[in-house]
């Protein structure tokens, strides 16, 4: 048996029996008549007449069955000569983007070429078909919600960078960032669109219309009376600003919205798709017949029960099948249409996925029974499939579409070689698969059932002067109480649902973190762990190439379901390492930054540049970690670094002619929603940081063996017999004690460097649906006080305002609904809980390489940023909904980050400029506020005279004014002459600003005004001033500047 696959010819497992003598080992105890019974009832034949009767129908045995098959997958089969020729139609049958001459502008195009990314001001670019005559119609998959116009033109359109696709005579264009339609001139059309939804364009040559559909609904009309007749013809067309990205789908794969009497632009393959519902239907015969060979009879059983049990009679008829639906499992389409449906419907019965076998026994029959190459691909294009159905599905009150294709996801996964093979070969490389792990926002609030869910809307009308909500509800109106509490019982409802869909992401996580699947090789984990550092790495090294980079909205998801499943494998294991820590006190020990088992590319550490770093403290290496590092190795890699950047300096600089088309391949994460990431854009530069330049000659004390991310295996990351694995090289500081599974440390350790890659910047960005809500909820409640002012005779006037009442409330009708949701999916009390144990994993991380004395040099700067920054979010972007007084062990967080910022401010082992300007920022905003401040007060006495010390130092590369900013707020407050008791009119500041340092009540220290009071045992920070200050004023010393211009510093040092 052979199938032919891009035109070579791979030979095929062979199932057929060589002689007749082989018929009893394979049919085993049945016999001729029940096998002949068996394969006429799994392969019927129909004639004109209907199926044959068991009396007059030829007996059917193995050696005729591939023939029989052969005639039935023959019926209604086309002609050969066909041509596929479609009226109406001209152009190739494959229709793709035209990346040779039909298009303006810089773009990117995918290797399938059906993904683009506008990398210019305005990018055009057209398909290589057109149509004439007839009905027809494609989908654009929109990825990015900006600027583009997505319609028709004609051959004589000609575009520039600032005129696209309905910009022109014959162009015609939807454009859905903007709600308009666009041919030469412009008006109002359809609804706005977001990333994730699906735009049909419909044209119709006979009537002369163009229309568009939004998600499968209608838009009416856009454009009649268009220019139709001889020469004329219209291809599909687009036009994208900067950085936006979309996908079409001319018919390569099924419309996921076909209209009525339109045609796709590319055929549908009719033929392979008959052959396919065939040879499936067939199977599922298999699966729920049943050969009694006693009673010599068949029987019908459940198909959810069947197993894999190795009965030669089911195997080999299941071969025959397999022999012709095995190569049609290969094409993406049929894979959509016939294969995916089928593996849903399996799970359509509701329950848990472990309630349905069916799919990890068919698994198994296809590695049995199709070739790898075949398996390999077919779960590829599954598993793209999938992606995309998640990706592209509309919202629904019970997130229903994307719990089904999550389901199916999970049951794939959990069979164990094809979790392997899809994550060796498929999830990180060919597939974005954190796209899995992300929950779409949606923008029209009707259309996701919103209303349906949460019927009663609420927001603060009890406004503070800054426009904040008040806290205490205590003028609260039984009227309004009653709307917030049935608003808080639908935000409930919504957050239950979205839960559900939490919970399955995770349990994807968990299936891929399983370290225990050793019996078929590597573990799933270390296979997870290598490709995880490979996605940090492009998203680290690439920071300032947008197409490159995970979108920050999917990272926020991502790092919320990784610290889950971490957490949860880290808790499991604890019982089984004695002596171990649980994942509250989880932290990453120091001996990671310095022992080279994990890489982290060019990114920052504390003590400046790693080769510099090794050079000057190889004693301290070699005394404290026992590691020896060769300083001609030191020299030879400091002048490869200087080979290779003059290389990729030279090999990066690009063509004007290579912008576009299959010349630049690149790991796209905004156009294509599968196959952007099965590209290979790597620079040099990139390459050479995960592959080491040379190997590291073994050192005298301990062997290091350094190797690539994908080259390394269980034994060089957990260790075993003596090797410390990625613990290698503990100092003498560090508590000889287990911490946890190594594996489990690395991915924490990449956790903490996705949150400052890209996920506080999205926390902070999505907070302005909030400050929306306020800032009309403020101009609703000043709106509804003029009209009570308002004299009615004025009704001119009234009505102006009554109308302004109803837009206000209607958009707060939206937001607020639209807040529910972001609540729920980023702000919950969950999240707020997942970077609450962030911030504690970094100052615990911190603590411990501090402790190492001269080794915290090689500590990354991120993870002082990530313990900046998720401080600056627990106490920003979570409130008002969340508290950070409410949080387990606040106020001993609170003191150990001010120690830390007390101390590291001014710690000569950090020689990074912006790195130290980000911490004296943090200490001056730490002290601006009552709470932070109260927690700077509780740091020991040593600390804080050290930190005043440090602050009243001379001039030493730090900028007077942070200092003097510091000191005034320790000794006054922030009241000083910055304070505001009411916004200035003047000012356009918004709502949120009131937190600002400058609009806060005063917040000195306690002790300092105790003192100014005349009270004795004063303790606290401007105690410690004192202390340090009357030293140098009696002895005459030059003191700070700064603390000349302190008030009230001169009375109390007498």
């Amino acid at each position: 048996m052979n199938s032919k696959g891009g035109g070579t010819v791979l030979s095929r497992r062979n199932y057929r029996l060589a002689s007749d003598t082989d018929v009893p080992k394979v049919t085993g105890i049945v016999n001729e008549k029940l096998l002949s019974d068996y394969l006429h009832h799994v392969f019927p034949a129909c004639s004109k007449h209907g199926p044959a009767s068991a009396a007059y129908r030829k007996p059917l045995s193995f050696q005729d069955l591939g023939a029989h098959l052969e005639r039935l997958l023959s019926v209604d089969e086309p002609p050969d000569d066909s041509t596929g020729q479609v009226e109406g139609r001209l152009g190739p049958s494959t229709v793709v983007l035209d990346h040779t001459s039909g298009f303006e502008g810089l773009l990117f195009v995918d290797d399938d070429l059906l993904g683009v990314i506008g990398h210019s001001n305005f990018s055009s670019i057209r398909a290589t078909t057109c149509v004439f005559k007839g009905k027809w119609e494609y989908e654009v998959l929109i990825s990015s919600q900006g600027l583009m116009q997505i319609g028709w033109c004609t051959l004589n359109c000609r575009f520039n960078q600032e005129e696209g696709v309905g910009d022109t005579p014959d162009s015609y264009a939807y454009d859905g960032n903007r709600v308009r339609k666009w041919n030469v001139t412009t008006t109002n059309y359809g609804k706005s669109w977001a990333a994730g939804d699906i735009v049909s364009c419909l044209i119709d040559l006979d009537e002369g219309t163009i229309t568009f559909c939004l998600n499968g609904q209608s838009l009416g009309t856009a454009f009649s009376n268009i220019k139709t007749g001889p020469g004329v013809a219209y291809f599909p067309a687009i036009s994208l600003s900067f950085k936006e990205s979309v996908a079409f789908n001319f018919g390569s794969r099924p419309l996921r919205y076909p209209v009525e009497g339109y045609l796709p632009l590319q055929d549908p393959p009719t033929t392979d798709l008959t052959k396919a519902n065939r040879l499936l239907g067939y199977m599922k015969t298999v699966l729920c017949t049943g050969i009694d060979p006693q009673e010599e009879k068949l029987t019908e059983k459940d198909s959810a029960s069947w197993q894999l049990q190795g009965e030669p009679t089911v195997l080999v008829t299941l071969a025959h099948i397999f022999n012709h639906f095995a190569p049609l499992m290969c094409k993406v389409y049929l894979v959509e249409d016939v294969l995916m449906n089928f593996l849903l419907s399996i799970l359509e019965g509701g329950g848990s996925v472990d309630e349905h076998p069916l799919i990890q026994q068919l698994l198994d029959l296809f590695w049995l029974l199709m070739e790898d190459f075949e398996a390999s691909e077919c779960l590829k294009q599954l598993m793209m499939s999938l992606l995309r159905a998640y990706r592209f599905s509309p919202i629904i009150p019970d997130l229903g579409f994307q719990i089904h294709y999550l389901r199916l996801t999970t049951a794939i996964l959990r069979h164990e070689k094809s979790r392997k093979y899809l994550l060796s070969n498929v999830l990180f490389d060919v597939l974005r698969s954190v796209v899995f792990f992300y929950i779409k926002t949606p923008l029209r609030v009707k259309e996701a059932g919103l209303e349906e869910l949460i019927p009663t809307t609420w927001w603060p009308t009890r406004l503070d002067k800054e426009g904040k909500d008040e806290k205490e509800q205590r003028h609260e109106s039984a009227e309004e109480r009653l709307r917030r509490r049935a608003y808080e019982r639908g935000c409930q409802r919504l957050k239950k649902r979205i839960e559900v869909v939490e919970e399955l992401q995770v349990q994807i996580l968990k299936l891929m973190l399983n370290n225990k699947d050793k019996a078929t090789g590597e573990a799933s984990r270390y296979i997870f762990l290598n490709k995880f550092r490979k996605f940090l790495q492009e998203n680290a090294s690439n920071r300032g190439n947008p197409t490159v980079l995970c979108p920050p909205e999917y990272m926020v998801c991502f790092l919320h379901r990784l610290i889950t499943a971490v957490r949860s494998y880290w808790d499991e294991g604890k019982p089984k390492i004695p002596g171990s820590i649980n994942s509250e006190e989880a932290y990453v020990p120091p001996q990671m930054f310095y022992n080279g088992k994990v890489d982290y590319f060019d990114l920052q550490r504390l003590g400046g540049l790693l080769s510099h770093i090794k050079k000057t403290l190889k004693d301290d290496l070699a005394t404290k970690a026992n590691i020896i590092i060769d300083p001609a190795e030191i020299q030879a890699a400091s002048m490869d670094d200087l080979d290779e950047d003059e290389e990729s300096g030279a090999g990066q600089r690009p063509s004007g002619a290579a912008a576009v088309g299959g010349a630049l391949a690149r790991p796209s994460w905004l156009s294509s929603p599968t196959l952007g990431r099965a590209n290979r854009f790597l620079s040099t530069a990139a390459v050479s940081l995960m592959t080491p330049r040379r190997p590291l000659a073994p050192p005298e004390k301990v062997k290091v063996r350094a190797l690539p991310v994908e080259q390394r295996t269980e034994e060089d990351i957990e260790g075993s017999h003596g090797n410390d694995g990625l613990l290698l090289g503990r100092p003498p500081e560090e508590p000889d004690q287990p911490i946890t599974e190594k594996s489990l440390l690395e991915i924490l350790d990449g956790i903490v460097m996705m949150y400052n890659l890209s996920v506080h910047q999205q926390l902070g960005k999505m907070v302005v649906v909030s400050d929306d809500v306020h800032e009309y909820a403020v101009a609703l409640k000043d709106t509804e006080e003029k009209i009570a002012r308002c004299p009615r005779r004025r009704s001119d006037i009234l009505e102006e305002l009554e109308k302004s009442q109803r837009v206000f409330s209607e958009k707060l009708n939206h937001l607020s609904r639209r807040l529910a949701w972001i609540n729920a999916t980023i702000y919950s009390k969950e999240k707020m809980l997942d970077v609450y144990w962030l911030l504690r994993v970094c100052i615990r991380t911190i603590e411990h390489a501090d402790a190492a004395g001269s080794l915290f040099a090689f500590t990354p700067e991120f993870y002082l940023n990530v313990g900046m920054n998720s401080y600056s979010a627990l106490k920003n972007y979570f409130s008002p909904a969340h508290s950070m007084e409410e949080l387990p062990g606040y106020e001993d967080t609170l003191t150990q980050l001010a120690a830390i910022l007390a101390k590291q401010f001014a710690d000569p082992r950090i020689v990074g400029t912006d790195i130290k300007d980000s911490l004296m920022q943090a200490l001056a905003s730490y002290v601006c506020y009552p709470q932070s401040l109260r927690a700077v007060e509780r740091i020991p006495e040593e600390q804080r005279v050290a930190m005043m010390r440090n602050l009243l130092a001379p001039y030493e590369q730090r900028p007077w004014a942070q200092t003097n900013w510091i000191l005034v707020r320790l000794w006054r407050g922030c009241g000083f002459g910055y304070r505001y008791t009411r916004l200035p009119h003047l000012l356009k500041t918004k709502p949120e600003d009131a937190n600002l340092p400058s609009l806060q009540n005063p917040a000195g220290s306690r002790a300092a005004r105790e003192e100014l009071c005349g009270h004795e045992a004063a303790e606290g920070v401007c105690h410690v001033l004192r202390l340090v200050c009357q030293p140098a004023a009696r002895a005459g010393d030059d003191c700070h500047p700064g603390t000349r211009d302190l008030p009230g510093l001169d009375p109390p040092l007498g």
